[in-house]
């Protein structure tokens, strides 16, 4: 899977800092338990962690000082939630299709 710079940058704060990493294993667990499927919960988490690179431009190093250069345009975290979730997610058991169960 390919990461955009922004993606790349949150997963390699998160893998630097422990306390990170494992505030959002939570996360991404947490998130995957509240929601029916991975598609909406991939929406979810994308939106938390472009709120979360916005929060970290304004103080932490690398994102601040990326900011200052290229300004905070929205940026795609979509790839990085999907990642997130299977590195750290059990995957969901298949559903069986309707005539698959009759049989």
């Amino acid at each position: 899977m390919s990461l955009n710079r922004s993606e790349q940058m949150v997963f390699d704060y998160i893998q630097r800092h422990p306390e990170e990493r494992q505030f959002w294993v939570h996360k991404v667990q947490s998130i995957s338990r509240s929601e029916s499927d991975d598609h909406a919960a991939a929406l979810l988490l994308e939106s938390d962690l472009w709120r979360y690179y916005e929060e970290r431009s304004s103080v932490a190093s690398p994102f601040r000082e990326t900011a200052q250069r290229e300004g905070l345009r929205r940026t795609s975290m979509r790839n990085l939630a999907e990642y997130l979730m299977r590195l750290w997610l059990a995957p969901r058991p298949k559903k069986k299709r309707e005539h698959e169960a009759h049989e």
